[in-house]
């Protein structure tokens, strides 16, 4: 090969290395920011349905997990794996203001019989401190960490306690268009680290971002802004 011809193969490998390098972070960027914004039309619609999450469950929540398209991953096994976010209350008591988002990942090994061929939204309504605790800390299993249940629908909402029934998350989905309340015990959750990453421009913990030491990012804004409009700070 001639000189010129390989220091022209040498450019264009440059070329392309560089580009790869640079377009990296912005496509990572624009997957979270699209992760956040799906999160975000997720929730509206399932708390305005007639038949989805009332607004009275999502008054009493202390924090709120939103995992848009979920889909199975592993025909015969029943594996499926979803990445959402978790958005919870400011203060000591979760009664505050709506505060910034946790990326969060949904395994749920055992539990793709729930799952069809079309994707699958999950809307996990976190109602005790406990639930707080044990999702904030990182790796949780449902209903062994933490007590779910299909959460209420419809006049089953009207009244109803999660303290007296003991459960930590109610749970909902949505799969073709239609709303339910259903069991994801089993399943397991845990922190996305690399998507907190690129979310906030820098290695962060789950807890600095729920204790507000982290700005809110922008991406992040439709969410949150709904939820405050949607179920302001309790009295």
């Amino acid at each position: 090969m001639k000189i010129r011809e390989r220091m022209g193969l040498g450019l264009a490998v440059a070329s392309i290395t560089l580009y790869a390098a640079l377009a990296s972070p912005a496509l990572a960027q624009k997957k979270q920011d699209e992760r956040l914004a799906n999160s975000a039309k997720v929730l509206e619609e399932i708390v305005s349905s007639d038949k989805g999450l009332d607004k009275r469950i999502l008054d009493k929540a202390d924090c709120v997990l939103v995992f848009p398209s979920v889909k199975k991953v592993a025909v015969g096994f029943g594996q499926s794996y979803g990445r959402g976010v978790l958005v919870c209350r400011k203060g000591a008591k979760h009664d505050g203001s709506w505060g910034a988002p946790v990326m969060y990942a949904l395994d749920q090994s055992g539990l793709g019989v729930q799952l069809g061929s079309t994707a699958t939204d999950f809307v996990l309504v976190v109602v005790s401190e406990k639930g707080v605790e044990q999702i904030r800390n990182g790796k949780t299993k449902l209903g062994s960490n933490a007590a779910a249940a299909a959460g209420p629908t419809g006049a089953q909402a009207t009244g109803y306690n999660a303290e007296a029934m003991k459960v930590d998350v109610l749970t909902y989905s949505r799969s073709k268009g239609l709303f339910a309340g259903v069991s994801l015990e089993g399943a397991g959750i845990d922190v996305d680290k690399d998507a907190n990453k690129v979310v906030y421009g820098k290695d962060v913990t789950s807890s600095d971002i729920l204790d507000g030491k982290e700005s809110m990012p922008e991406s992040a804004k439709p969410l949150v802004n709904y939820l405050d409009k949607t179920s302001p700070t309790r009295k």
